[in-house]
């Protein structure tokens, strides 16, 4: 299979979406959306590829959705643009741990761009590169993702929502963080699952992938 940072639109069974309309959804074979179901824009989820080591998907967004701030434990995270563009925020925790008197925990800003595609593929660890982070399309998009390892709650890798609350000085609670006039934090508070978050299976239709 190709490398990642050469995987387009049709390496992985999709051709770009340009039609508002569709909301992403036309290239999967899904039924036409009605227009309710179109305003809510879910998001489609493309399980491509998944075994112990590592899970490959594929999200495909429509204009203005957005996959909250979440974590990954433990993980490394290779993200790539297929098409469209895509705004990126992301933290890493400070180190060592840092807790407000209200238990929010200290994170350090790693990541605020925008990607458009064609574009390098981007790369976050456990303890750097963003690995809290929260994807807004700018436009209709769509992101391959591989995780490596997977989720897997019983070994402590469990996806977990927050809500950034941005403090560039951080004198609140007590808390001195002395960060040379250029770094930015934020107290991230963790949160239930967004019940806004819409998401619908799709089907996969590009190559078969081996390990």
């Amino acid at each position: 299979m190709k490398s990642v940072d050469s995987i387009g639109p049709a390496d992985v069974g999709l051709k770009e979406e340009t039609s508002d309309d569709d909301r992403g959804h036309g290239m999967f074979g899904l039924q036409r959306l009605s227009r309710v179901a179109k305003w809510s824009q879910p998001i489609t989820y493309i399980d491509v590829y998944e075994c112990d080591s590592f899970t490959m998907c594929i999200f495909c967004f429509p204009t203005s959705s957005v996959i909250p701030l979440h974590d990954h434990p433990g993980m490394t995270v290779f993200s790539k643009v297929l098409y469209g563009s895509l705004h990126v925020k992301a933290y890493d925790w400070v180190e060592p741990a840092v807790l407000s008197k209200t238990k929010e925990m200290l994170a350090k800003f790693a990541v605020d761009k925008v990607l458009t595609a064609p574009c390098v593929t981007s790369v976050l660890y456990p303890n750097a590169g963003g690995n809290l982070h929260c994807f807004t399309a700018l436009t209709s998009c769509a992101v391959l993702d591989i995780l490596t390892p997977t989720y897997n709650e019983q070994a402590g890798r469990k996806c977990t929502y927050y809500h950034d609350y941005p403090d560039s000085k951080l004198s609140a609670s007590g808390v001195e963080v002395k960060d040379g006039g250029t770094e930015e934090y934020a107290w991230l508070s963790e949160i239930e699952t967004p019940e806004d978050l819409y998401m619908r299976p799709g089907q996969y239709t590009g190559p078969a992938i081996r390990e």
